[in-house]
Parts: structure tokens; C-alpha cells; sequence
């Protein structure tokens, strides 16, 4: 029997993680490690300042107190599983909003993707683009689109084998649309930023910042290949990455630059 493990960043409660665990159930032996509270926007983070504690909630599904995204998938592998047993499969999700562009460097989904790829075991994460706001595409859309991408690309993966090199990973985004169009191979896009981060005053008087969530605006790219324009078209967006973030094309200028 195939051995997926899964996890999030929204928490063991999300109804994403939910639904991702009953789409896969039929695949294989299901193991949920989860952070027991939201760790959204966490990157790829380890806890190092405390200790962690498993906390087992039903049959082969546990949340971690305290724990990343990172953490979740680090200690299943090396804790839960025999020394010898690795599982075939890590899915990352599913996540509550996108993860695009240069956002999958925050993201504590794809980090918990990207741990796994780093111990050579094929693994993607997955996210539900929203609209106006997340509760909204909840309502409308659900989960279902995003389900069946899950279970259609991870039965490829168990079937046919991991179509990447090692220690990559795939970044899969549903878009927000009750039809999706299909399916796109993409590359990450160019993502806008802007300021938003909130100064408001406590009762008392005391200054605190909040800070908010970036619209979803990107820069178009000259094929029209990103992983944004994809998702505005409809399709589902599957963009291969690495951990390696090394800008190879500029280490010849640099060493140039360094000897003048």
C-alpha cells in the first residue's frame, strides 16, 4: 500500500486540509501531521527555541503544538515512520488562498512541500486561489476543483513516478472559477508589492502595526506563461521549483564585478 502524508499551514481545522485528506484516502495509507494553529506565511521555518509535542486526534491523524509547516513534516519523517519507511508521497494543503510568484517564499505550504523534496520524496502543494475574500469562494466554490487536481496529480505520482529531478517540488494553484479551462505548465510570476502594513492605536493609546494582505497583482511576463496569468485565465497553474534559489546567469557578471 502507497504511504502519502500530508500537512498544512491553516491548521488542523481548515476544511482545505479536509478535503484534501478525504480526495486521497483511496490512494494509500494517509498520515495528517499538522500545526495545530494557523502558521500561514511561516516560510520554511524550524523551531528551535522549544520543544514540540505530537498531539494525536484520530487514527493516524495528529496536530503539532507549536509547530510550522516544516516541523510537521520533519518529525512525521523521522519520528512516526519506521527508521526504514519513508512515505511515497507528501501534498502540501490545501491551501486557503494563493500561493504565486515570489509569495511561494513565504508560503508555510510550499515549505512543508519543499522539506519533504529535500529528503528526495515527491511532493506538491496545493492552493484554492479566492476572490473578494476567502469565505466567499468557500461558499461558492468549495473545494471540489481543487480535489480532483489533488487526486488526479498524485495518483499520476504514484502511478508513473515523480516527473522532476530531486529535491524539486511541484507548486500547484486551483483557480477561483466553478469550470476550470485546464491544466497549465507554468513559471512563477513577477509579483507587485505594495505597502501594507496598518499603524492603529489600542485603547490605551499604545501604537501597533497590522499587517495586511497584498492584492494579486503581477507584472505580465513575455510568453504569457506565469503562474498568475494562468490562474486569471482559469486554467490550473503547476509550476515546477526548486530550493536552490542561486541566480545562476549572474555568477559570471558577479565574479566581473568583484574583480573591478
Amino acid at each position: 500500500m502507497k504511504r502519502i502524508l500530508i500537512t498544512n499551514d491553516d491548521g488542523f481545522e481548515s476544511p482545505g486540509l479536509h478535503a484534501l485528506k478525504d480526495a486521497l484516502q483511496e490512494l494509500g495509507e494517509v498520515l495528517v501531521v499538522v500545526p495545530a494553529s494557523e502558521k500561514s506565511a511561516c516560510g520554511h521555518s524550524l523551531t528551535l527555541t522549544q520543544p514540540l509535542r505530537f498531539i494525536q486526534l484520530d487514527d493516524n491523524f495528529y496536530k503539532l503544538e507549536d509547530g510550522t509547516p516544516t516541523d510537521c513534516v520533519y518529525l512525521a519523517l523521522n519520528a512516526l515512520y519506521p527508521e526504514d519507511v519513508r512515505p511515497d508521497l507528501v501534498v502540501s494543503g490545501i491551501n486557503r488562498g494563493a500561493n504565486l510568484g515570489e509569495d511561494i517564499t513565504y508560503s508555510g505550504t510550499v515549505a512543508g512541500a519543499m522539506e519533504a523534496a529535500l529528503y528526495g520524496i515527491p511532493s506538491f502543494a496545493i492552493s484554492q486561489v479566492c476572490n473578494a475574500n476567502c469565505e466567499e469562494t468557500e461558499m461558492d466554490i468549495g473545494y471540489e476543483n481543487a480535489q480532483k487536481v489533488a487526486y488526479d496529480i498524485a495518483k499520476k505520482i504514484l502511478e508513473k513516478g515523480f516527473p522532476l529531478h530531486e529535491r524539486r517540488l511541484l507548486n500547484i494553484n486551483i483557480p477561483a472559477v466553478k469550470e476550470i479551462k485546464g491544466y497549465k505548465i507554468t513559471k512563477a510570476g513577477y509579483r507587485i508589492y505594495a505597502n501594507q502594513a496598518h499603524l492603529h492605536r489600542n485603547p490605551r493609546g499604545l501604537e501597533y502595526w497590522w499587517l495586511g494582505l497584498h492584492p494579486l497583482e503581477w507584472k505580465p511576463s513575455q510568453k504569457r506563461d506565469c503562474d498568475f496569468e494562468a490562474i486569471a485565465n482559469g486554467y490550473v497553474s503547476i509550476t515546477p521549483i526548486q530550493a536552490d534559489l542561486t541566480a545562476y546567469d549572474e555568477i559570471e557578471h558577479l565574479r566581473k564585478w568583484y574583480e573591478i
